[in-house]
């Protein structure tokens, strides 16, 4: 600048000086950490939480926000889990972070459990096998997976399954779990729950129309309310008012196309625990 005005390097400091002294240029040093502390308290007061981790990352790609995420959870879960705890997950690439970032805890009898149906109509994969044998192999346990598809074709079918003795104590373990971890899912056309092959295309295209995206693979407005009552009968995934009788209701997501998701999620009441990246959370707060 001072080659493009012809000054000299002393005569810009000297005016800069001047400038300070004047009160017309100000300088600040910013810091982050107090930005995502503020953050966190205005996120906890609007959506009545008790307690919010907003995640720093050096830049905003998908793979960066999920290593941020996973780790902030992974350690959130060590630092509040005791003796005896039942533990209910989730899956997707979410999980998958979180796991990744799982260390060997020390704590005894502690139980995992499945928050949903884990068999998949499709070649493409939704780490089930990989989240749950991350997470026996931290907390020295075997997880209780629901080996039954999270979508069925037939309400019917699905009343059935849901009976079986082996079934209905997994699902049942899950609404006794005191901690539950989950993400959401979008309504986008290359949302996991689409490309997994539980719906058609018209029922996705309903989909779209009525939902803004998934909790656990129930589909909701967005006020946090179900969108298809039909289509969530046919679902193999803990109710979500459920959510609301945890001690530790984690939700765990970020990037822009889940803000909506977020937002119905908290504004349903379903999470009492939120884990979101710095650019979501105040994206949240303006919203």
């Amino acid at each position: 600048m001072g080659k493009q005005l012809g000054l000299s390097r002393p005569t810009v400091a000297k005016s800069l000086q001047q400038a300070r002294q004047q009160g017309i240029v100000r300088i600040e040093v910013v810091d982050p950490f107090e930005d995502v502390s503020l953050l966190e308290k205005n996120l906890q007061d609007k959506y009545h939480l008790k307690h919010v981790v907003v995640t720093l990352q050096p830049n905003n790609t998908q793979e960066t926000i999920l290593d941020s995420l996973g780790k902030a959870t992974a350690d959130y879960l060590h630092s509040i889990v005791k003796d005896n705890d039942i533990i209910g997950i989730n899956w997707g690439k979410t999980m998958k972070a979180v796991a990744a970032h799982l260390r060997e805890d020390r704590h005894q009898n502690i139980k995992v459990v499945q928050l949903k149906g884990s068999v998949t109509n499709s070649q493409e994969g939704n780490y089930s096998a990989d989240i749950t044998s991350k997470f026996n192999q931290a907390f020295h346990t075997q997880a209780n997976i629901l080996p039954l598809p999270v979508i069925f074709e037939d309400p019917k079918v699905k009343s059935v399954a849901v009976k079986d003795y082996f079934i209905n104590s997994v699902i049942h373990e899950g609404y006794d779990a005191n901690i539950a971890i989950y993400t959401v899912g979008t309504t986008r056309s290359n949302a996991m729950l689409f490309r997994l092959g539980y719906l058609n295309d018209e029922q996705i295209k309903r989909v779209q129309t009525e939902a803004v995206g998934d909790i656990i693979s129930h589909f909701v407005t967005a006020d946090g309310q179900i969108a298809d009552k039909n289509l969530d009968a046919r679902t193999v995934a803990i109710p979500l008012n459920k959510l609301k009788e945890k001690a530790y209701s984690i939700l765990v997501a970020g990037g822009e196309p889940k803000l909506l998701p977020i937002h119905a999620a908290l504004m349903g009441g379903y999470a009492n625990v939120l884990v979101v990246d710095q650019v979501v959370a105040k994206e949240l707060l303006a919203y």
